[in-house]
C-alpha cells in the first residue's frame, strides 16, 4: 500500500496540496462551530415550569402545590382580563387530585400567583395507543414503545414550559383525561387512548 505522501506528491507540486489542506481544515472548523452553536441553543431554554405535588388545600378555583424544593405555593385557577374584567379558567389537564405530581406554568399579578397551564403528570403516566403508536410513559422520563417495527420510537419525555417533549418532538397537551390524550404540534392533532 502506498503512503499518503506518495499519493499527495502530484498535488503538492502544483500548490494544490496546500489548497486541499486549507479546505479540509476549514471544513473541520465549520463543523466544530456548528456543534457548539447547537449545544448553546439547547442550553438557552429556560424552564419556567414549577414541579411538585398537589396539596390537600386544592379547591375548585385554587391549586395548592408543594414544590419539589419543599415550598407551598397557592395558584389561582382563574385569570381576569384587566380591560374587560372577564374571568377565564386556567388550562388544567388531567384533573386535580391531592398527592398527584403536577407541572404548573403561570404568572404573578400584583397580589397572587395565577396558573396559566396545569398538567397532572400522574395522569400522563401510563400505556397509550393509537393507530400507529403503542407506548408507555413512565416515571423518570422514560418512554417504552411496544411497536418493534417503528422507525422513530419515542424513548424519553419531559415537561418544558407547559409543553410535552417526546424525544425532540414538542407537543401541546390539548386534552388529558382518564382515557384520552390529545397532543398537538405543527403536524396536526394526535389522539391516543389509554390501555389498561
Amino acid at each position: 500500500m502506498k503512503s499518503i505522501s506518495v499519493l499527495l506528491r502530484p498535488m503538492l507540486k502544483g500548490g494544490m496540496g496546500l489548497l486541499f489542506l486549507v479546505l479540509v481544515l476549514a471544513a473541520c472548523d465549520v463543523k466544530k462551530k456548528q456543534q457548539i452553536e447547537d449545544t448553546d441553543e439547547v442550553a438557552e431554554v429556560n424552564d419556567t415550569t414549577v414541579y411538585g405535588v398537589c396539596g390537600e388545600g386544592t379547591s375548585m378555583h385554587s391549586l395548592e402545590i408543594i414544590t419539589d424544593a419543599g415550598d407551598t405555593l397557592v395558584y389561582t385557577l382563574l385569570s381576569q382580563d384587566a380591560e374587560t374584567e372577564v374571568e377565564t379558567p386556567s388550562d388544567v389537564q388531567g384533573g386535580l387530585m391531592a398527592g398527584d405530581k403536577m407541572a404548573v406554568t403561570g404568572h404573578k399579578t400584583a397580589d397572587e400567583l395565577v396558573a396559566d397551564r396545569v398538567i397532572n403528570v400522574t395522569s400522563l403516566l401510563g400505556h397509550w395507543t393509537s393507530i400507529d403508536k403503542n407506548f408507555t410513559i413512565e416515571e423518570g422520563g422514560t418512554v417504552h414503545s411496544a411497536v418493534k417495527a417503528e422507525t422513530n420510537p419515542w424513548t424519553s419525555w419531559k415537561i418544558l414550559n407547559g409543553s410535552l417533549l417526546l424525544n425532540r418532538d414538542t407537543f401541546c397537551i390539548e386534552c388529558l383525561s382518564a382515557d384520552s390524550l390529545y397532543l398537538e404540534n405543527a403536524n396536526g392533532i394526535f389522539t391516543f387512548k389509554r390501555q389498561k
